[in-house]
């Protein structure tokens, strides 16, 4: 399989099934008495990381199948190492909440990347439809509260300052690409700093940060939380709110209507404040709000969602109270 990358040449080797089953057979416990069967590469960003799918099957026949994560800058131990604590803190499969990690199976440091098991299952995408059941809502309220509980020290944190100083760049972005926005960009910026000052801040924890339906994986019962890269100390409202900026986004592009999947969003929040407290209820909406202002630019990124760019532009104007002159 050819395969070159000038910032990580070593996803030559990190693709060869041959090279692949000596180096796990080495320096992993699991891929021990295994042969490498497939090698799928699922995502490559030039320069910057790699996602890798290996099938393996071991003497008795069993399939085992591991997804490997590559990153350019270098070995993400502080993944690795929490995927770990939390798998050993209450997230494993057999966990009695049935809210759950993937199971992290080691790393292989020559070739910047940490493995963890694959599991089954559906993204929570799959089930944002008006008519579909609205009970992984529940769960995912539950498994967001577990996450925050896990009581596991992050190494950066996230404050509303950086939700803020994120917004001013993306928006400077929107600006050169849209310029006929200026003044309604400069608008919403203003009115987003004055949302962020005059939130509330509660105790800051561990969260998830970039959590959102596809970073959730459903099998029956059972929800796997994936991808905590991004887990920092931060407001535990932003963990909600990003999720509903996501569906309320995802409802507008696929649904015409940004509110469609209002009762889904409902479900999430209470069941996330009867776990907590009420006072979270506002950092939820201001953080929603500040969500689906990120989004105005994510929208630009792509083909199929630039056309919805100013229908939430829109939206933003409406939730942060912004009167337009006709």
């Amino acid at each position: 399989m050819g395969f070159s990358d000038g910032k990580m040449p070593f996803l030559a080797d990190a693709v060869d099934r041959l090279r692949v089953e000596e180096c796990f057979g080495r320096c992993l416990a699991i891929a021990v008495n295994c042969r490498v069967q497939k090698v799928r590469v699922i995502r490559h960003k030039l320069g910057r990381c790699c996602l890798i799918e290996y099938e393996l099957i071991n003497d008795d026949g069993q399939i085992i199948t591991l997804i490997g994560k590559v990153r350019a800058k270098g070995t993400d131990f502080h993944s690795y190492e929490l995927q770990k604590s939390l798998w050993s803190a209450g997230f494993g499969d057999d966990s009695p909440d049935g809210i759950s990690v993937p199971e992290p199976v080691g790393v292989i440091p020559q070739w910047q990347m940490w493995l963890q098991r694959k599991v089954e299952g559906v993204i929570a995408t799959q089930f944002l439809s008006p008519t579909d059941s609205i009970l992984p809502a529940k769960l995912i309220a539950e498994a967001a509260h577990k996450l925050h509980q896990a009581n596991i020290l992050p190494h950066r944190s996230h404050t509303m300052s950086d939700e803020l100083r994120i917004l001013h760049e993306r928006i400077s972005l929107i600006t050169q690409q849209y310029p006929q926005w200026e003044e309604r960009l400069e608008r919403i910026l203003e009115a987003s700093n004055h949302l962020g000052e005059n939130t509330p801040e509660p105790k800051r924890c561990g969260i998830h940060r970039d959590f959102y339906p596809d970073q959730v994986i459903i099998n029956n019962s059972r929800l796997y939380l994936i991808d905590l890269d991004l887990y920092c100390e931060g407001n535990p409202a932003l963990d909600i709110a990003n999720f509903i900026g996501h569906i309320q986004e995802y409802s507008l592009r696929t649904f015409g209507n940004s509110q469609v999947l209002q009762e889904y969003e409902n479900v999430l929040t209470e069941r996330f404040i009867q776990l907590t407290s009420d006072k979270f209820l506002s950092a939820i909406q201001s953080y929603t709000t500040l969500t689906l202002v990120r989004h105005i630019h994510i929208s630009t990124q792509f083909a199929e969602r630039r056309p919805f760019a100013e229908a939430l532009l829109n939206l933003c104007e409406k939730r942060l109270g912004i009167i337009r002159n006709s």
